[in-house]
């Protein structure tokens, strides 16, 4: 158990938002043309979207670049496969956020650090839970994916906070890694009971 400074950034995908939904990511194989039973296709098209994810959530890599070097060749659909993959990563993770509504609610100052593209930042962006992390800090913004030191700048920056007074929620350890380097508290999320603890909350799940 660990207590919590002036402020806590968290992490969206898998922290403040489910993992990919089963239903969500099969939905996607097939908006980029795959059959979704085809075992090594859909692997080759996992392992391409993360082999190209860190530039194109950087927005270094356009959209429809994106997915062209994901399926190495220009996609027959591209707003659809943008849709489906913008699915996969919009459904909050209620436990977490009942622990954000405590933070909130003890004044702790709060923000979002997340690698994503414009499309999914844009779509968090109106979240309503999003009034509760008024500072959110998206890769395609800044310029800089975690766990780059300039990523935790950027936010550091951001909110103008010393590293000390700052606690980092991320369920990468890299990820927490990069923010320990740069002096910040990090806390590895492996679920909601477990973060509670680290940060002296209550919940019950």
């Amino acid at each position: 158990m660990g207590g919590v400074g002036d402020w806590v950034v968290f992490d969206y995908g898998k922290v403040l938002s489910t993992e990919q939904p089963v239903a969500d990511r099969r939905a996607l194989v097939v908006a980029a043309g795959l059959d979704p039973d085809d075992a090594a296709a859909v692997d080759r098209f996992w392992a391409g979207c993360w082999r190209h994810r860190d530039p194109y959530d950087k927005a270094e890599l356009a959209v429809d670049r994106y997915w062209a070097a994901v399926l190495g060749e220009a996609p027959a659909d591209v707003a659809a496969l943008d849709r489906a993959d913008v699915a996969t990563w919009s459904h909050p993770y209620e436990p977490t956020l009942r622990l954000v509504e405590q933070l909130a609610d003890r004044g702790t100052g709060l923000a979002l650090l997340s690698n994503a593209p414009a499309s999914v930042a844009a779509v968090v962006d109106r979240m309503s839970w999003t009034d509760l992390v008024p500072h959110r800090f998206f890769s395609c913004r800044i310029g800089a994916t975690k766990p780059d030191p300039a990523a935790y700048r950027a936010v550091l920056d951001g909110i103008g906070a010393a590293p000390g007074h700052v606690t980092f929620v991320d369920d990468r350890p890299a990820n927490v890694v990069g923010a320990e380097a740069a002096g910040i508290r990090g806390v590895l999320f492996t679920d909601p009971a477990a973060l509670a603890a680290e940060l002296d909350l209550l919940g019950e799940w």
